[in-house]
């Protein structure tokens, strides 16, 4: 599931028109249906079946392409299965995580899913153990070879496994440890209501940090000391959930040879910790010329000699009210994503047509926004909190870029089509951009220009400046954590003085700020997650840019980027488009566009 993109925007009493809310009947026709049951029932027993028929043969098996070939087909079909009972319960949980009979079910559906795959923790240690030019002549067989970008990944993770039986406490004791602090943190938060003066009753979460982008100064003032007041009463909770995750984490990492607190992520995203270093150090290194630069220029535009932090998101003064329905929406996207390419907003489509989408705001309903892919054998699901603005088009814009992606990458099979998040990022900004040009072409009023100017440097700060300051408070908070429990005024102070290197002193930090990093779901959800969005951007502004300047087959070498899924290396991705992500310029190239950005508008 791609983590939620939490984006603040305005709530108003308007008629945003019809909305639609996903059907999930692709997956399951519900909770209670015949068909849940019995698909967990098959695949516990095909999980026994090939424990029976592979533990300890598949050396064997692997003199033989032909022969491995079955085994991976038989691994492959019980991912797909699995991940559709999974996929279903998490979206069905998402939908209303208030809901005890759905958190059962989710809960319930977890634990079987740990159980059955236990049986398979023999599975990919075995494949590991096959010697390399034994396993290359097998991967010379017409059938096997497609795999060999799985087997290539596969061989990655060869010196971070334990044996078998460590695998299986590790995996088994997931669902009581890591899976259970996840749940504790997302139930607790949609659980929790804040009291904003001025508003007729508590608030969600959601509709609270909507607030801090409404146009009167005194509602996101009152918002903000909301949330702050809301979070310092749970912090100690939120500490212990911090603690106890990343706590979890070491114990996982030492026991496994990781050396850095990162390295697991970068593996996962098959990305080298080089790549990401080069990429922090030139995102740290335009601090000055990003954020801080337009954070000063927007404290004078509001007359202001600094910008409270809830006034960082704060609508122009001149900026002209425009809300937009769901159907104007779903034109500005689907025109903008036709003007590129034909086929990728007829893709798009389907989402709007088919069910795929839940967009309404929602008692009980998960914050943010997210495209979950399922599995191949089904199609992804979209979830929004749609609520009219500028802002909101732009995330259903991104989500449906990582849906198209999914849809694309899905042919490889459930082994092949999952994309690192380095990558999977990719569509998502891509579709953004779009989007964004798209609506800048139908502004006719200078204001509004500016105003979606300004909106799209703030997205790319938060994009950008953002996840890479919640990067480096991550690696601070799990590098202190290896000494020690860490205070929640510990966590405030790490998460203040990061906020102050990267936002700079336009920002007024009052009192209160230091508890942000508690609603944060990427720390809890994902480690190390957000560098990936910093990673999706500075791409996409160099692709973007080649597209403008009309690079030679560049629509196809895009699709065809999206359709390898996670088939190839990002450095095989770029090639065709002359990119390289080791090159330090590479990334100076995508922050130059925001810098480009500010320009223009301090010109404005």
């Amino acid at each position: 599931m791609i983590a939620a993109d939490a984006r603040p925007s305005d709530k108003k009493d308007v008629d945003l028109g019809a909305m639609p809310e996903w059907d999930l009947s692709a997956l399951y026709a519900g909770q209670d249906a015949p068909e849940v049951a019995a698909d967990i029932a098959k695949a516990r027993t095909d999980a026994a079946h090939i424990k029976s028929t592979y533990q300890g043969k598949l050396l064997l098996l692997a003199a033989d392409g032909g022969q491995l070939v079955k085994a991976i087909k038989a691994y492959e079909a019980l991912s797909d299965l699995i991940g559709k009972l999974g996929s279903y319960a998490g979206l069905l949980y998402a939908a209303n995580t208030a809901d005890s009979a759905r958190a059962k079910f989710y809960g319930d559906v977890q634990e079987n899913i740990t159980a059955i795959t236990t049986d398979l923790v023999f599975f990919e240690l075995e494949l590991n153990q096959i010697a390399p030019e034994v396993l290359a002549k097998a991967l010379t067989h017409p059938v096997l070879a497609p795999y060999k970008p799985w087997f290539d990944d596969l061989t990655k993770e060869k010196p971070y496994q334990l044996e078998e039986k460590l695998e299986q406490v590790f995996h088994e004791k997931s669902t009581t440890s890591r899976a259970s602090w996840n749940r504790l943190f997302n139930e607790t938060m949609t659980a929790l209501r804040f009291d904003v003066e001025g508003e007729p009753g508590p608030l969600a979460l959601e509709p609270t940090l909507n607030l801090l982008s409404n146009p009167d100064g005194a509602r996101r003032k009152a918002a903000a000391e909301a949330v702050a007041k809301v979070l310092k009463e749970n912090n100690r909770l939120f500490s212990l959930i911090t603690n106890t995750l990343a706590k979890d984490k070491e114990i996982s990492d030492r026991w496994r040879g990781f050396k850095d607190v990162a390295d697991s992520r970068h593996l996962a995203n098959r990305v080298e910790r080089e790549v990401v270093d080069a990429l922090v150090a030139a995102v740290h290194d335009a601090y000055p010329r990003t954020a801080h630069r337009y954070y000063a220029l927007k404290a004078k535009w509001l007359g202001m000699d600094k910008l409270a932090y809830w006034d960082r998101n704060a609508p122009l003064p001149e900026k002209p009210e425009r809300i937009m329905t769901w159907k104007d929406a779903e034109r500005t996207v689907l025109s903008a994503y036709a003007g590129f390419a034909p086929e990728m907003s007829s893709i798009a489509k389907k989402f709007f047509d088919s069910g795929w989408i839940d967009a309404p705001l929602r008692e009980g309903k998960q914050p943010g926004a997210f495209s979950h892919p399922t599995v191949p054998s089904a199609h992804p699901y979209i979830l929004l909190n749609y609520q009219g603005k500028a802002r909101d088009v732009m995330t259903l814009a991104h989500e449906l870029g990582h849906g198209v992606h999914q849809v694309l990458a899905a042919p490889q099979g459930p082994l092949l089509a999952p994309t690192p998040l380095t990558l999977a990022e990719t569509a998502s900004v891509f579709g953004e951009m779009l989007t964004f040009k798209a609506l800048l072409a139908e502004a006719t009023d200078p204001r509004e220009r500016k105003a979606l100017m300004a909106g799209k440097v703030e997205d790319m700060i938060n994009t950008v400046v953002r996840q890479i300051a919640f990067y480096t408070f991550e690696r601070r908070v799990h590098e202190a954590r290896r000494a020690g429990e860490l205070t929640s005024e510990q966590l405030g102070d790490i998460w203040m003085d990061v906020q102050r290197q990267s936002l700079g002193p336009a920002i007024d930090f009052k009192s209160g700020y230091e508890n942000y990093w508690a609603y944060i779901p990427h720390f809890i959800h994902s480690p190390f997650y957000v560098y990936a969005y910093a990673f999706g951007d500075c791409l996409v502004n160099s692709l973007y840019g080649l597209y403008q300047e009309a690079h030679p087959g560049f629509v196809q070498k895009y699709f065809d980027m999206l359709k390898a899924g996670g088939s190839k290396h990002h450095s095989e991705l770029l090639a065709p488009f002359g990119l390289d992500a080791r090159d330090p310029k590479f990334w100076g190239k995508g922050l130059s566009v925001l810098e480009g950005m500010i320009d223009e508008l301090e010109k404005m």
